[in-house]
């Protein structure tokens, strides 16, 4: 894996200016990235006011580093990993309150005090609190020491594609009212959402009360999670996956002898075209999701297995120890950079884009 970090400068800072406009900070997120140091760091150099990873050994990880900022973990604490959420960040989502009360122990034992963001449901149906449960909630978290406060938060088109727009974030926004005035507590911190709120925070005439966005893909890829397209003025090749040529041959498109399924289920019956040019390179599903691979000009997937990805190289003959480039969606970035076997290549040199144009979006939103 190629990794450009003056490309993720760029678009996070990109997106923090923008941001700023509308008064909205960023929390920069690295869990498609391992919680890789490097990255946060050039995120934090960017301007994002803090780093949200949803594991807590990728946080881990970036405080053995010297990392020193603030740390959200983003995806609800595992109860037996309370001890280890409250030592290693400053906060932490939240949703069931058998979690914050150990969350509350531990911070006694450790002497610390932690932040809460409470998540709210609004629709998307994966985490979150139902609004008309909030105020039970917060009325016994604010009884827990060691405990504070943080704000509220909301995660849409994440499992069912729910759209931030105005009516949600409206509703968000009433309910950060409704806590102060009914408790007298401030509503730090209004977490409107991921990468896919980027449309609804830079074209609503009225953000409310939102405060800050969690971006990763946006940051990380160019692209705006709701329709993929591109993000204007933003780079979407900062990652390329590099794969190396291990068989070229010419043979039948079309298979032969009886066909069942194949190691990972049924297959689709293929054309019959002919004799064609055929590579095989040195990655597959153990490495990568090989659906979100872009296939290169000339060139297409004819198909997969653990270690192996098929193409048809097309008017290419590509050498056997050659190499091939790929770009890559969020699915493909997130398991390649988890893979053991693919290897990291980092690009130091941050803030050399001006000159280069290469993979930068244009007449996008």
């Amino acid at each position: 894996m190629e990794i450009r970090l003056d490309r993720i400068h760029h678009n996070a800072k990109t997106l923090v200016d923008r941001l700023a406009l509308r008064g909205i900070g960023v929390t920069g997120v690295t869990k498609a990235a391992l919680g890789l140091p490097e990255i946060a760091r050039t995120m934090l150099r960017a301007g994002v006011t803090s780093i949200g990873d949803a594991r807590i050994e990728n946080i881990e990880v970036m405080r053995r580093a010297g990392l020193t900022c603030e740390f959200t973990l983003l995806r609800s604490p595992m109860i037996s990993q309370a001890d280890r959420v409250v030592a290693s960040t400053d906060i932490s989502h939240n949703t069931e309150i058998e979690v914050v009360e150990r969350l509350s122990a531990c911070a006694q034992s450790q002497g610390r005090t932690h932040g809460i963001l409470l998540m709210v449901e609004l629709g998307d149906l994966r985490e979150g609190i139902l609004p008309t449960e909030l105020p039970s909630f917060v009325d016994q978290m604010l009884r827990l020491p060691n405990i504070t406060f943080r704000g509220i938060g909301t995660n849409l088109a994440c499992q069912c594609g729910v759209s931030p727009d105005r009516k949600n974030m409206g509703v968000l926004s009433s309910l950060a009212d409704s806590l102060e005035s009914t408790f007298g507590v401030v509503v730090e911190t209004v977490s409107g959402g991921n990468s896919a709120n980027l449309g609804w925070a830079l074209g609503a005439e009225d953000i409310g009360r939102v405060t800050t966005l969690r971006l990763g893909e946006a940051i990380l890829l160019g692209r705006d999670p709701l329709r993929r397209n591109a993000i204007r003025g933003l780079y979407t090749d900062a990652f390329t996956l590099v794969a190396e040529v291990i068989e070229r041959k010419r043979k039948p498109t079309k298979p032969w002898g009886e066909l069942g399924e194949s190691a990972f289920g049924p297959v689709e019956p293929r054309i019959d075209r002919g004799i064609i040019s055929q590579a095989i390179l040195a990655v597959g599903r153990q490495d990568v999701d090989l659906d979100g691979l872009e296939a290169p000009t000339g060139m297409k997937f004819l198909g997969g297995s653990s270690d192996h990805l098929v193409l048809d190289t097309g008017q290419s003959t590509p050498a056997i120890g050659s190499e091939v480039r790929f770009q890559l969606n969020y699915s493909a970035l997130l398991r390649a950079m988890t893979s053991p076997f693919v290897a990291r290549e980092i690009s130091e040199d941050v803030g050399n884009t001006e000159n280069d144009l290469t993979g930068l979006a244009v007449g996008c939103r």
